[in-house]
């Protein structure tokens, strides 16, 4: 585990993919037991410790997460979550490119529940609890790999919608490569990378920034 910053009221640290952000039925490891086990031995903790999630990341998505270790800085951080406060930027391998290098993304999703998939709909009126999506994108590059036109996105998220970035470029036939769920199928990682957290320290009210580079490994490599 990668920690990019702790005091007594946050930790930052990077989620390898693969990893899930919190316990789920799979029992598989995930960040919140791994993060409680490493301040526990850190800090000789006895009993149980405190840790909050204040934000996920899909299972094979990775990059860098904010975690409260105080149930104040929870608070504090979930309200810079819902107010847009809490800024987040992610790079992303998509199949193709779309016709404007720079644009703006705004939708409508609705979550299955029971399937865990999320659909754009065109009204929010079409579907009870259909939440508006926005986010903005830059196309870095776009290189041929393997026979197709592939394009690394810089993207910006203005919400932060269960499958938001997945959905919203797969809707417009430009999924993410890797992504088996609403893409193509290839296997390995998703191609998607949160690389840019900014937060405002619960307590100090400092605003604080953190970035961390996708792993020199495929997809981004090649780029």
């Amino acid at each position: 585990m990668e920690i990019l910053y702790e005091d007594n009221h946050i930790i930052v640290c990077v989620k390898p993919a693969g990893i899930l952000s919190q316990e789920d039925s799979t029992g598989d490891p995930d960040m919140l037991t791994e993060l409680k086990q490493y301040i526990k031995v850190k800090y000789s903790k006895p009993g149980n410790v405190f840790v909050g999630l204040v934000h996920r990341l899909d299972r094979p998505v990775g990059g860098v997460m904010v975690f409260a270790r105080t149930s104040k800085a929870a608070s504090r951080l979930s309200e810079q979550v819902r107010n847009g406060t809490l800024k987040k930027k992610y790079f992303a391998v998509i199949h193709g490119a779309p016709d404007k290098k720079r644009g703006s993304f705004k939708d409508f999703l609705v979550k299955d529940e029971k399937t865990n998939t999320v659909k754009v709909i065109k009204r929010p009126s079409e579907s009870v609890g259909a939440r508006e999506a926005l986010l903005d994108y830059d196309i870095i590059k776009s290189v041929d790999f393997e026979g197709e036109k592939l394009s690394l996105t810089d993207i910006t998220l203005h919400t932060g919608r269960s499958h938001q970035i997945r959905v919203q470029f797969a809707s417009r036939n430009l999924p993410l490569w890797g992504d088996s769920k609403y893409g193509k199928g290839e296997k390995g990682d998703i191609a998607l990378w949160s690389y840019f957290l900014e937060i405002v320290h619960p307590t100090t009210k400092k605003v604080m920034r953190f970035e961390k580079k996708p792993p020199d490994k495929r997809l981004w490599n090649i780029f």
